[in-house]
């Protein structure tokens, strides 16, 4: 039993030195969505409290990001929200790409999707109140050409 401990406390100090990648990108004004659309204050904080961590290139990495393997999956989870929305680069998106991801922006707060359980139980600042997933909706709704 001694060595199985051991041994997993090596292999656990031994993964902390693989690291990840937590450097952002930087943040182009005239790409970013918040700067290209004048999002009111309003909602820019709700999408920054709600969204950015793991849709846009402003991630703030949580102290158990920094803690192996959930540094791994935490990296994992974040690119995987920059591949399907990274508001940071919108301005970089055909329009075919922005009206998709609006659609798919509205159907996920409003079906309660978005932003993930997981996320809120260790971010409660994300957890989206009924008024607010109402003032999202119709702030992308509004975004949308007629």
């Amino acid at each position: 039993m001694k060595k199985l401990i051991f041994w997993t406390a090596v292999v656990f100090l031994g993964i902390q030195f693989i690291p990840i990648d937590r450097e952002n990108k930087a943040v182009n004004k005239q790409d970013n969505f918040v700067d290209i659309h004048k999002t009111p204050d309003q909602i820019k904080t709700i999408l920054k409290n709600a969204c950015y961590d793991c849709h846009s290139n402003e991630t703030k990495y949580p102290n158990y990001a920094y803690i192996a393997p959930i540094s791994w999956a935490v990296k994992d989870h974040i690119n995987e929200g920059r591949k399907y929305l990274n508001f940071s680069e919108w301005g970089s998106y055909n329009n075919d790409l922005k009206k998709n991801a609006i659609e798919k922006t509205i159907s996920s707060v409003r079906d309660l999707q978005m932003p993930l359980p997981s996320y809120i139980s260790y971010h409660p600042e994300a957890n989206l109140t009924t008024k607010q997933r109402k003032e999202l909706d119709n702030y992308f709704n509004n975004l949308q050409p007629k």
